[in-house]
């Protein structure tokens, strides 16, 4: 019984790790190059971002040697900017593109870059399972290229693409006013 507990106890400490079936996370991954401001140009729908437009995240560096994740949208229902922040630290290694991050104390959640461009303007992001999937851009908008590639990436590899919502950017968002 007790060893059952401890079980269930490390599987909730240790959240949703890992990464779906046909998903590789990038090497040679570049953290420095990664930090700053990405736009949430596409994603799958979850509870925590139902009803955000205008979605961006913000990387810094912590500390702790860690990344400092600070979430923003705009919720239309609510008529006001929402914002969490979060903490992200590498599963493998600093140049593999597999992180964990955490906005709820000690769950963790995997954040997998399995695609970025050469110039870091672009990133395909999947989560634990197929459930999870975000096209991140350096800027609101993205050439219908870009979109492309990102849905069939997501095809081949199992995800529903089909539902994926594309992200309004049509307001301004205070805190990026000057980007």
């Amino acid at each position: 019984m007790r060893l059952g507990f401890l079980f269930l106890l490390s599987i909730v400490l240790t959240g949703c790790l890992g990464m779906p079936k046909d998903v590789t996370p990038v090497k040679n991954f570049e953290l420095n190059r990664y930090l700053g401001t990405w736009y949430e140009i596409a994603r799958l729908d979850h509870s925590f971002e139902r009803g955000l437009s205008d979605v961006s995240a913000t990387y810094s560096l912590r500390g702790d040697g860690g990344v400092k994740v600070i979430n923003r949208g705009f919720s239309v229902e609510e008529e006001q900017w929402q914002e969490a922040e979060g903490k992200a630290y590498f599963v493998e290694n600093d140049d593999t593109g597999y992180l964990k991050v955490s906005f709820f104390g000690p769950f963790y959640g995997s954040y997998v870059v399995f695609e970025v461009d050469d110039d870091y303007q672009y990133a395909f992001i999947s989560g634990p399972d197929h459930d999870y999937l975000w096209l991140l851009s350096r800027t609101p908008t993205v050439p219908k290229s870009v979109k492309e590639r990102f849905i069939s990436e997501a095809q081949q590899r199992g995800f529903a693409t089909e539902e994926l919502i594309f992200v309004d950017h049509t307001r301004t968002d205070p805190k990026h006013s000057s980007l």
